[in-house]
């Protein structure tokens, strides 16, 4: 894991070298600031504030918010704060209305001691960029504090479709690439034969298989997308007959077997839109659960795209599913206007509700390219880096901007 350290906090910040002490005229300055990581506010259970010059913010708040693992020790009044950077693992130790911290077993002097207010502990903001290398600037304008998250690592997937030839070469950047070449159609039949969503013609010496074998063989793990929606009811009618649900279960395990794909990702979308909503969880439920056994049986993940749970769609039951499925992609999109930059309030409910059903090692944040602008990309993954979800998912290739490519490479570190 790279960590940049671009620490660039104004000297508006770390004018004091001397500690400050919590008084209610600091309370009344800590209500005019506000802080923003990677683009959202960051909520603090105390509020920041201004201690003779120096920010002053609840530490655990903004660390674990950074993946920062912080543990407390009442007995030396100390907290240790630990982070994984690559191989190695950074350690800062501080002391209740000491100055002095240990970084590494070293001693580094902060611009103000730590102090506890309401069960919360306050240190500078500043050394959050010195330490473990967020970019921090401060807005003396709109008194606003911004935090930009370091580039880590993090688990990505790319969707290609059809159209999606002209960036193959970023295949070998993602772990997991989902190809849109099957679905299921108007008539419940899985097919790759059909209008859209089939089996791509061959190019010279570029074939379909080609490309599955270029991804796997440079660490890209290829997976099958079926893809489907509910308008003609083409779901219900597979999902309310056992004998379709057999059929449709085998002909996808062994497509994806038989072409060597090392998973599938199940895309089946407009589920619970109207009608016996519960009905449609139980019988999705179900299917899943035949799938899931017959492609693990078969050695294949299991990856499951769903609508978020604050959409109009409720036929989907995240803690059953990710109890089955290997990962889950929240579709954390379609919000609102097409090509239009989904709401991060939107988005960050998205993921909380999520988090309420299943574990966030189980948690994809999807992102569509076709909403996101080059400069709100940034504020999306860093989302998924604030709740440590495994990863994000990019829809799709062919569509991703250089510019929004080269901001996404300063958040995340690709494979």
């Amino acid at each position: 894991m790279k960590i940049v350290n671009k620490a660039l906090l104004s000297s508006a910040i770390l004018l004091s070298t001397a500690a400050g002490i919590y008084s209610p005229l600091a309370q009344a300055e800590a209500g005019k600031i506000s802080i923003m990581l990677d683009g959202y506010p960051l909520p603090f259970p105390v509020q920041p504030a201004m201690m003779n010059g120096t920010t002053m913010v609840p530490f655990r708040a903004i660390s674990e918010s950074l993946g920062i693992t912080v543990k407390w020790d009442q007995a030396s009044q100390s907290i240790t704060a630990t982070k994984a950077q690559g191989n190695a693992t950074k350690q800062v130790v501080l002391k209740m209305g000491s100055r002095d911290a240990t970084v590494d077993g070293q001693t580094v002097q902060l611009t103000a001691a730590p102090q506890t207010v309401r069960g919360s502990t306050m240190i500078p903001l500043g050394f959050f960029g010195q330490q473990f290398g967020a970019t921090v600037n401060w807005n003396q304008g709109t008194r606003t504090v911004s935090i930009t998250s370091p580039r880590e690592a993090m688990y990505t997937v790319g969707f290609y479709a059809l159209s999606s030839f002209d960036q193959k070469s970023k295949i070998q950047d993602f772990n997991a690439v989902a190809f849109g070449w099957s679905r299921i159609d108007t008539n419940g039949q899985f097919t790759t034969t059909g209008k859209e969503y089939k089996w791509p013609q061959a190019a010279g010496a570029v074939t379909p298989e080609s490309i599955l074998q270029e991804a796997d063989s440079q660490g890209t793990s290829p997976y099958l997308m079926v893809y489907s929606v509910d308008g003609n009811h083409e779901l219900t009618k597979v999902l309310e007959s056992a004998q379709l649900q057999e059929q449709t279960i085998s002909q996808i395990v062994s497509t994806a077997t038989n072409k060597q794909f090392k998973g599938i990702t199940l895309d089946l979308e407009g589920l619970g839109w109207s009608g016996d909503k519960a009905k449609a969880r139980s019988d999705y439920n179900a299917f899943i659960k035949k799938l899931s056994a017959k492609a693990h049986q078969a050695g294949l993940k299991l990856t499951v795209v769903l609508h978020p749970l604050n959409s109009s769609y409720s036929g989907y039951d995240y803690k059953t599913l990710g109890n089955l499925a290997d990962d889950l992609i929240i579709m954390a999109y379609d919000y609102g206007q097409k090509a239009t930059p989904e709401p991060l309030d939107k988005v960050d409910e998205a993921i909380q509700l999520a988090l309420k059903e299943t574990s966030r090692d189980k948690l994809i944040l999807g992102i569509s390219m076709g909403s996101e602008k080059d400069s709100t990309v940034n504020a999306k993954i860093g989302l998924a880096k604030r709740y440590d979800l495994k990863g994000i998912a990019i829809w799709r290739l062919g569509i991703i901007g250089e510019t929004a490519w080269t901001q996404m490479n300063e958040a995340i570190e690709f494979k």
